[in-house]
């Protein structure tokens, strides 16, 4: 493509510029580069996805020592069940050498196996707990209750004060009787009183049978007579036969006041109304009573109602406080138990012990079913068999820690140790590492092992132990860590420094991909793939184990495919 430059400015800069673009032009004839202002840029840096070791790495620095004897034992005390050497073996590093019974650890592994389940499923129980939503129900449940209490004791004294009213009604209403028949009894016993008291008598047919005579008769006297006995004793005064103006004794004249006759009525009518008025009062003294009792009953259900809404709405909060405690305190459980179960795990793993480096075995202190421990009570081996060594039976000397036999002089080889690797052609490195790196770092993992004084020279090893306890290095809390080099070099020296780097993961002949070609965002792991074209397209994939160098590829992407690299990364 040409373009035409135009300017405005003087001829001179005009020229200049000129000359600079035939300049330009000249070097890239020269040099053969492409001319014009469409020459590509030059292609991006890639990398291919292809089969490869993915590997985490932890490093520290130390120094070599040399390693002439090694002596090895189990940490714990336990019986021997396999012996797999014999002395003047050759051994290679991980070769198993011994296992010591692992009945009860095994057994003490089980039982934490166990506990940490317990407990896990104590944890999972904590976090699916129903006790905060099942107070939440009996808090709505006992304001529900409070409610239909209030409704219950409202109806209960509504109905009270409905039967106090209709008792004072009917306490009126008798009493109006009372009185009433009270009037009525006076009344007749005036009008009674004022006629002379003599009752009314009704006539008899006249049929020649007269009742009585006027002398000479219990009847004859007005003042004794039957209507002085009804006025006195009205139901002591014989038979009585209804008349117009009411009973009257039988044999009667038709002479006399009914209202003497109605006197005995009237006061049985006083009788039963008093009577009556009584049974009312006493009726609504009940009812007031069983008013006040219901009232106070009432009172004291509502209370006793809105009381458990009190605790409902306590056990309410106490369940929400205290969840996230209780599964805090669940999960610190499961974690202290599964730490447990890790040094049992660990406790079993020890009963088998094996060569951290190659060598010669020099010494065996034990027979397959006698104890190894500090203490003596194993015994040496002949070389090349599993016998011991006739007069060395373990026998310990009173005074000093040296094993043999003090009758004969035989000194016990190898002293208190288990096993012990000699001719060893190797070097260790103790080198510290920083408390995070070295909670990685297990024994028997993978080690390389490079030197400042041998920049082309790499061997490996192997862990063969961890410190327990840290150490203070420049304020910063180290571990140290022995690492027994697998392999030597003639140029290797007693105090050169090397640097160490322990694999703590590693996966092998999986897919991979350049660190530098890979893009993380969020969640989502993207490359951008180039095809044969040169175009350029990018493209997701799930990630693995994420390397020093490379990453996993466990799906999205292809062997062989190329892919841009970042640089600068």
């Amino acid at each position: 493509m040409t373009r035409i430059f135009t300017s405005s400015s003087t001829p001179s800069a005009a020229w200049r510029f000129s000359a600079r673009a035939l300049l330009a032009l000249g070097l890239a004839t020269v040099l053969g580069a492409p001319t014009g202002c469409g020459s590509a840029p030059p292609p991006p840096p890639t990398g291919r996805v292809e089969r490869s070791t993915v590997a985490n790495q932890v490093s520290a620095s130390g120094s070599l020592s040399a390693i002439r004897e090694q002596n090895l034992g189990f940490p714990m005390t336990g019986q021997l069940r396999e012996v797999a050497v014999k002395v003047g073996d050759r051994v290679s590093p991980g070769q198993i050498l011994a296992r010591q019974d692992d009945f009860l650890l095994r057994q003490t592994l089980n039982q934490l196996q166990g506990q940490l389940n317990s407990q896990r499923a104590l944890l999972s129980e904590a976090l699916n707990d129903t006790t905060v939503h099942g107070d939440q129900a009996s808090l709505e449940e006992a304001r529900r209750i409070v409610d239909v209490t209030e409704k219950s004791v409202d109806a209960e004294l509504a109905s009270d004060a409905s039967a106090v009213r209709s008792a004072h009604k009917q306490v009126d209403l008798d009493s109006y009787t009372f009185d009433q028949a009270r009037e009525q009894l006076h009344a007749d016993q005036v009008s009674c009183s004022a006629s002379g008291g003599v009752p009314y008598t009704p006539p008899q047919p006249s049929n020649g049978l007269a009742g009585g005579s006027t002398s000479g008769g219990p009847n004859s006297s007005i003042g004794v007579g039957p209507a002085q006995a009804v006025v006195d004793n009205p139901v002591k005064a014989g038979p009585v036969s209804a008349g117009v103006n009411g009973p009257s004794p039988v044999g009667g004249n038709g002479n006399g006041n009914p209202a003497c006759n109605r006197i005995a009525q009237d006061q049985k009518n006083v009788a039963s109304a008093h009577q009556q008025v009584l049974t009312d009062k006493a009726t609504l003294v009940a009812d007031v009573q069983k008013q006040n009792v219901d009232r106070t009953q009432g009172l004291v259900s509502i209370e006793n109602a809105r009381q458990n809404v009190i605790t409902a709405q306590n056990a309410l909060q106490a369940a929400i406080a205290n969840r996230p405690f209780t599964i805090d305190q669940q999960a610190a459980l499961v974690a202290s138990i599964a730490a447990q179960v890790s040094g049992a795990q660990r406790n079993v793993d020890n009963t088998i012990l094996r060569a951290p480096v190659s060598g010669t075995v020099a010494v065996i202190n034990g027979v397959v079913g006698e104890y190894v421990q500090p203490s003596t009570g194993t015994s040496a081996l002949a070389p090349g068999v599993h016998a011991p060594i006739p007069g060395l039976n373990g026998v310990t000397s009173s005074t000093s820690s040296t094993l043999g036999n003090p009758a004969t002089g035989a000194q016990r080889p190898g002293g208190t140790q288990f096993i012990v690797l000699d001719n060893v052609n190797s070097f260790r490195v103790v080198v510290p590492f920083e408390e995070s790196d070295a909670a990685k770092v297990a024994p028997n993992q993978k080690v390389n092992v490079t030197f400042d004084a041998i920049p082309d020279l790499t061997r490996t090893g192997t862990v063969l132990t961890v410190a327990p306890s840290g150490a203070d290095i420049s304020s910063v809390i180290n571990y140290y860590v022995t690492v027994v080099l697998n392999e030597t070099d003639p140029r290797l020296k007693d105090g050169q420094t090397a640097q160490v780097r322990v694999v703590t993961n590693q996966v092998d002949n999986v897919l991979t991909v350049p660190n530098s070609a890979v893009r993380r965002r969020g969640e989502q792991t993207t490359v951008t793939v180039v095809d044969p074209n040169g175009t350029q397209e990018q493209m997701s994939f799930q990630a693995g184990l994420v390397g020093d160098t490379r990453t996993q590829v466990i799906s999205g992407l292809s062997e062989g495919q190329q892919v841009v690299l970042r640089q600068g990364v």
